[in-house]
């Protein structure tokens, strides 16, 4: 890649990063209320995200004999922990150490 190729790269990353945080500011601005399909997808795309994101993790695990038990282990201990403290980060967090620690020392 010539200089010229890395600086016109650059400035596309840049450009399509700032216009899509730029643009749902300027299309909806602070006194203006959104339309209600957008307050709709506010609503479920996290949720619709997060459970497509657990469901493509798990879709290459193997739930026979030893394998699948760290996996669903894990996500027990996400579940419990999200319960009890209500923090996404620390849930995802712990579970994904936890799952770690299981896969390199107990099921390696």
């Amino acid at each position: 890649m010539t200089k010229f190729q890395s600086i016109i790269t650059i400035f596309a990353v840049v450009a399509g990063t700032m216009l899509t945080r730029f643009l749902p500011f300027i299309l909806f601005p602070e006194g203006k209320t959104p339309p209600k399909y957008i307050s709709y997808l506010g609503t479920v795309l996290p949720y619709a995200v997060i459970g497509f994101l657990v469901v493509y993790s798990l879709k290459d695990a193997v739930f026979s004999q030893f394998h699948g038990i760290p996996e669903m282990i894990s996500i027990l201990l996400i579940l419990f922990l999200h319960k009890w403290r209500k923090n996404t980060l620390l849930s995802i967090g712990a579970g994904t150490a936890f799952y770690m620690y299981l896969i390199q020392t107990w099921f390696h």
